[in-house]
C-alpha cells in the first residue's frame, strides 16, 4: 500500500478515526473529546451487538506519553440483540471502557511489540474502530438475556413462558411406562 493510499484510508468520514495532530508530540499534553458518532459497522456477536448507525458517545481522553498516544474513558451505545433463552429480540445498553495506547511509529513499543499485540498511530490519526470490535467481544455478555429472570421457552410446546398461563405444563409420560398405561390407562391411582 502506498504512503498516499495509507493516508486516505485512516482519513476517512469515520467519526471513529482521530486526528492527534493538535495533541503534539510532547509528552503530557492532553485533549478531550466528547462527541456522538454513528457506528460505521455492526460491533458485537452473534446474539447482541450495536448496530450499524447506532449513535456512539465518545467521552475521552487522549494523552501524549513519550511511546504514543495513550487513549483512556468510555464509549456507550444502544446494543440489540436476541434472548439466549426465549429467543425474543431487546435492546440493551453498554459502556465500553478504555484505556488503552496507540503507539507512535518508530517507538521502542512500536518496533518490540507484534502487530497484533497493540494499535497504532498512523498518518497522526488513531483509528478506534479496532479497538471497540476488540473490547465489545470482551464486554458484550456471549449468552444475553432480555431480562435476568428470564424464564425461555417450554421445552415441550416452545411457547415463551413469560406469556404462557398460570401452571403451563404439560404431563409427560415414561416411555417406560407406556404399555402398562396403555393397559391400565394414564389416571393415577392412590
Amino acid at each position: 500500500m502506498s504512503p498516499q493510499t495509507k493516508r486516505n484510508h485512516t482519513s476517512t468520514d469515520s467519526g471513529l478515526v482521530l486526528d492527534t495532530r493538535r495533541l503534539g508530540r510532547r509528552p503530557g499534553s492532553m485533549i478531550t473529546v466528547d462527541t456522538v458518532v454513528p457506528s460505521p459497522s455492526r460491533i458485537g456477536l452473534d446474539l447482541v451487538a450495536i448496530p450499524e448507525g447506532a449513535d456512539l458517545d465518545l467521552d475521552l481522553r487522549l494523552e501524549s506519553v513519550s511511546e504514543g498516544v495513550l487513549v483512556s474513558g468510555t464509549v456507550s451505545a444502544v446494543t440489540a440483540g436476541e434472548c439466549s433463552r426465549c429467543l425474543e429480540p431487546f435492546e440493551s445498553h453498554v459502556d465500553l471502557n478504555i484505556t488503552e495506547l496507540f503507539a507512535y511509529p518508530d517507538s521502542v513499543t512500536d518496533e518490540t511489540t507484534d502487530a497484533d499485540d497493540v494499535y497504532r498511530v498512523e498518518d497522526d490519526a488513531i483509528d478506534l474502530e479496532p479497538l471497540l470490535v476488540d473490547l465489545a467481544g470482551l464486554t458484550l455478555p456471549l449468552r444475553p438475556l432480555c431480562t435476568e429472570d428470564c424464564q425461555g421457552l417450554c421445552s415441550e410446546c416452545g411457547v415463551r413462558l413469560a406469556i404462557a398461563e398460570p401452571g403451563h405444563g404439560h404431563e409427560i409420560l415414561d416411555p417406560r411406562w407406556a404399555g402398562l398405561a396403555g393397559k391400565f390407562g394414564t389416571e393415577n391411582q392412590q
